[in-house]
């Protein structure tokens, strides 16, 4: 079994406590973690601010730490199969889709790396002839960040390129569910060369991460998770004013006109739901299907739901894997019992694999699902899919606006002028036009209404991590009379 400690400062520190970190496909335990206390956050919290401060980081140029990015990028590079595999036996998640996200991360920190250089401040007119003024951006400090259990690595990058890129030092609380991957990849930092105290990993129960946001000597806190831990967090750090930036969850509108090619579309509401086992914040969960095509479209999707082959993550046949942990399966399966009382109709699936149990649900379609249903309303993150219809475009745009939420959407049609027009009256985030689940590195990420706080990727996600500081030169050398004005 392999055993980890905690990473501050630059190495591994042991813990006190440990806690086994089961495989969801075997339901045995594979590696034990670290379980830390208070004591740990103060420690990580205090070497972050050391390195921030002072020593070589505190030193580098903004070259300097583009070029660290780089060299990350490419240990990552070399190393995408290990850790696939190794956040494979974590989470559950399919290998293949995990080597594919893997093998797609050194484009963030290579364009991020590119980013470092560039944050230029700007010069302002000034009102007073014998002031010059400009500004400048400054990195905020020690970034508290705190991340899900789904996808660790590639939803901590989201935070951790830019906030490097800027400058900020790094407190990581990953899932107690899935700590090994951000554990292998902090070695991987110090491989590249980042000063001691840059980056640091605290690994335990939900306590740590509250000890962490609370935490007086945090100047960020970057959560994804749920919405309503997001809340408790915004809360929390609101007492120290700290700042926040939050990717919450999702209801995502998937919606198909009858004029789509509904094999295309089919295959893309499949993989809205059911790729990552549905636990995925952008999963397509509502499907929002016209009229006139939704039994045809039903069809489709149930024939194919079928053929979903589920099993072991790592072999190559295998289309769907285990839901991640044990609360998550009570979670979904509690949710198909409420879906079938509110009203809706199982079209496929609705239960416990049978022949594979464990952590297995089948793949399920539930039809008759109204917009009002609990199904339909609150976030799942299983492979739930709700088909609901509607008459037409306006009714659309209702539909797919009466959430909470408002992370991803898609639009599903032939007609290029309402593709456009659709996607500019949805309250979402992310619009894909005839696609789903496509995300890049270099556009902004984040979600309206009660889906997040802030932006991640793109440029808008580096100015996030960095304060504008205005400087204004006195020219004419001449000292001032404190007690006249101008």
């Amino acid at each position: 079994m392999h055993e980890y400690g905690l990473f501050i400062g630059g190495r591994d520190v042991p813990c006190a406590r440990s806690m086994e970190s089961l495989n969801p496909y075997t339901g045995r335990p594979w590696a034990l973690v670290p379980d830390g206390e208070e004591a740990d956050v103060d420690r990580a919290v205090a070497a972050a601010r050391a390195a921030f401060d002072g020593g070589p980081w505190a030193e580098m140029t903004q070259s300097q730490r583009g070029a660290l990015l780089r060299r990350l990028g490419d240990i990552i590079r070399r190393d995408a199969a290990e850790l696939a595999r190794i956040e494979s036996t974590d989470n559950g998640k399919l290998y293949r889709e995990m080597l594919g996200q893997w093998q797609y991360l050194p484009e963030y920190y290579y364009y991020f790396a590119g980013l470092a250089d560039k944050l230029q401040g700007d010069t302002v007119p000034s009102d007073r002839p014998n002031f010059f003024i400009y500004t400048r951006r400054e990195p905020l400090g020690v970034i508290a960040a705190i991340t899900p259990w789904n996808s660790p690595v590639l939803l901590l990058t989201f935070k951790l390129a830019p906030g490097l890129a800027a400058g900020c030092t790094f407190v990581v609380k990953p899932s107690e569910h899935t700590s090994v991957s951000t554990l292998e990849f902090a070695r991987r930092v110090k491989e590249a060369g980042f000063p001691d105290g840059v980056f640091n990993v605290v690994t335990g129960q939900g306590a740590l991460g509250a000890a962490l946001v609370k935490h007086p000597g945090v100047d960020k806190v970057a959560f994804t998770g749920a919405t309503e831990t997001g809340k408790v967090i915004a809360a929390s750090a609101a007492r120290n004013l700290t700042r926040v930036s939050l990717e919450l969850g999702g209801k995502s509108p998937n919606i198909v006109f009858a004029d789509a090619d509904l094999d295309v579309a089919a295959n893309g509401a499949i993989a809205g739901i059911f790729g990552a086992t549905g636990q995925t914040c952008m999963a397509g969960s509502r499907l929002l299907v016209e009229e006139s095509a939704h039994d045809a479209l039903l069809e489709k999707i149930v024939e194919r739901s079928k053929a979903i082959r589920l099993g072991d993550p790592m072999a190559d046949d295998t289309e769907m894997g285990p839901v991640s942990n044990q609360p998550q399966m009570n979670k979904v399966l509690e949710y198909l019992e409420v879906a079938v009382q509110d009203g809706a109709r199982i079209a496929y699936g609705g239960r416990q694999d049978p022949t594979l149990g464990g952590l297995f649900v089948q793949p399920t379609v539930l039809s008759g699902v109204t917009n009002d249903m609990r199904i339909a309303r609150e976030e799942v993150f299983g492979p739930i899919l709700s088909v609901i219809p509607f008459r037409d475009e306006a009714e659309a745009v209702t539909i797919a606006n009466d959430t909470r939420f408002g992370l991803a959407a898609a639009v599903w049609t032939q007609n290029v002028h309402r593709a456009h027009r659709v996607a500019h009256k949805l309250r979402a985030g992310t619009v894909w036009i005839n696609a789903y689940r496509v995300v890049s590195y270099a556009t902004p990420f984040g979600g309206y209404k009660e889906s997040g706080i802030g932006r991640e990727n793109g440029i808008d996600s580096i100015r996030e991590y960095t304060e504008t500081k205005s400087v204004y030169v006195e020219l004419s050398g001449r000292p001032r009379d404190p007690f006249k004005l101008g």
